[in-house]
């Protein structure tokens, strides 16, 4: 039997809008700090730690990452990745499919509307009204966690089972 794998969304929390400055620079706002800081915890008290991290290069991403990861008691591999800045669901796709197969959860940090688009298509069914709320809206901080059997190259549309959609939010 396949082993069971497990690819955790994350998309990077709300960020501040300065003016002049190119999306790609623009950090976390104060909420996106706290959001960042809560979706850390989420991923620890739901016992989601991940075995590699890709995160975009963009600021606001390695934010979210940065403070998300704070909150962990195990620190995974990392890897930035520039490909995942503004990447559709192909492309999003492509970097998962790289994944080392001795790498049982991946955690991806990324960027709407890749990151939502990549969610509907794997996801084939859900547990409970998921995949509902997923189509909704998928917003800053949003973690959506999908399973499977095989290998990440082989990951592909409808394969996946979404277990769990969280958007946790900082006080």
């Amino acid at each position: 039997m396949a082993e069971l794998r497990r690819l955790i969304l994350l998309r990077h929390a709300k960020s501040a809008r300065p003016p002049g400055m190119a999306d790609f620079d623009r950090p976390l706002a104060e909420r996106g700090r706290r959001d960042a800081a809560a979706a850390g915890r989420w991923l620890r008290d739901a016992h989601y730690i991940p075995d590699l991290m890709i995160c975009s290069t963009a600021v606001r991403a390695r934010q979210t990452w940065e403070l998300a990861a704070e909150h962990l008691e195990t620190q995974p591999s990392v890897r930035y990745e520039d490909r995942v800045y503004g990447a559709d669901f192909h492309a999003l796709l492509g970097v998962v499919g790289e994944t080392p197969i001795s790498v049982g959860t991946l955690l991806l940090v990324g960027h709407n509307p890749g990151m939502q688009e990549l969610l509907l298509a794997l996801a084939a069914e859900a547990l409970g009204d998921a995949l509902e709320r997923a189509r909704e809206k998928f917003p800053t901080s949003a973690i959506a966690v999908l399973t499977w059997r095989g290998v990440w190259s082989e990951l592909a549309p409808g394969t996946a089972l979404l277990t769990d959609l969280a958007v946790p939010r900082g006080t």
